[in-house]
């Protein structure tokens, strides 16, 4: 029971634990926000529309498949859903398509400020002069207090102290290249041999 407790606290005590348990709290009430827009301001709107084209034939987004009415009354004067009745309710379709692209634009939006702020919080740390650089511009007589001075001349300093990369070593395909090049050069610059005058043959004299 001890261990079981102890990897128990260790599994909650996690950072990733505790910002899923938040990101699944705030999901929820941005869930509700969002179903709430959709049922109460954008579906009323929707259906506004759809009188207005059907010339107030139909407000209900729904297909009937089986020809049953689609509201009857329970007998108290209230219209209820007839459980007989087949039907498609587009209706609910398109609420979970609204709620999904609003959920997907709001989380968008959301990671792309999160992203955009730490990449400048990653710049403006990447500016900042290190302890060594601190030092060499106190020796320089920088004023530490103002920021865009400083700024400035640890930029000057790094461009200074800069140390341009090693050249990139070139790939077994260009140094073949090369060889190839080089062997073809020598090839051409080099002075073709002469030929040597063949010996003439000595010919007997035949004794008349």
């Amino acid at each position: 029971m001890r261990k079981f407790f102890k990897d128990f606290k260790a599994f909650i005590s996690r950072g990733n634990i505790l910002d899923m348990a938040v990101g699944v709290i705030i999901g929820g009430a941005f869930s509700a926000i969002v179903t709430a827009l959709t049922n109460k301001i954008l579906m009323p709107l929707i259906n506004l529309i759809v009188f207005a084209c059907t010339g107030g034939k139909s407000v209900n987004l729904i297909t009937i498949l089986n020809g049953k009415e689609y509201l009857i009354d329970d007998g108290a004067g209230n219209m209820i859903v007839n459980s007989e009745c087949i039907y498609i309710d587009w209706g609910t379709f398109i609420i979970a398509i609204i709620d999904f692209l609003l959920i997907a634009l709001v989380l968008f939006m959301i990671i792309k400020l999160v992203m955009n702020a730490q990449g400048y919080m990653s710049k403006a740390k990447a500016e900042r002069p290190t302890k060594e650089e601190k030092q060499v511009l106190r020796e320089q007589g920088v004023n530490m207090r103002n920021r865009k001075e400083v700024l400035a001349a640890t930029k000057a300093l790094r461009e200074k102290n800069k140390v341009e990369p090693p050249a990139p070593k070139p790939t077994q395909e260009e140094l073949l290249t090369e060889i190839l090049a080089e062997l073809k050069k020598q090839n051409e610059t080099k002075p073709a041999k002469e030929e040597k005058p063949k010996a003439e043959k000595k010919t007997k004299k035949v004794a008349e």
